[in-house]
């Protein structure tokens, strides 16, 4: 079993940061990649950030010199950096890892911009 525990999320204003975390704990043997997904109202679910093992990393475009994502291999953890955020970042993000080719995903977090 694999749980995947969200934190970091809340309102900020357009500009502002915030830093999300995703712990992952239970029947883990070694996590490949780990990412951050996220879902507007009324939009499908979009991959923001994504890192591999190796820490080889990808971003949206849309998020590219704004948003940085890192892990903490020892703890199981991956966050997410989000600074100069936009109103049209809004949404749930969702962390996602990869384990023995298993996709696992977390409850979500919600993310608000005010304008």
């Amino acid at each position: 079993q694999v749980q995947l525990v969200e934190s970091g999320g809340g309102l900020v204003q357009a500009g502002g940061s915030l830093r999300l975390s995703c712990a992952v704990s239970g029947s883990i043997f070694s996590i490949n990649v780990m990412g951050w997904y996220r879902q507007a109202p009324g939009k499908e679910r979009e991959l923001v950030a994504g890192i591999t093992s190796g820490g080889t990393t990808n971003y949206a475009d849309s998020v590219k010199g704004r948003f940085t994502i890192s892990r903490d291999n020892a703890k199981n953890t991956v966050y997410l950096l989000l600074n100069s955020l936009k109103p049209e970042d809004a949404g749930v993000y969702y962390c996602q890892v990869l384990i023995m080719n298993r996709e696992y995903w977390g409850q979500g977090t919600q993310v608000t911009v005010s304008s």
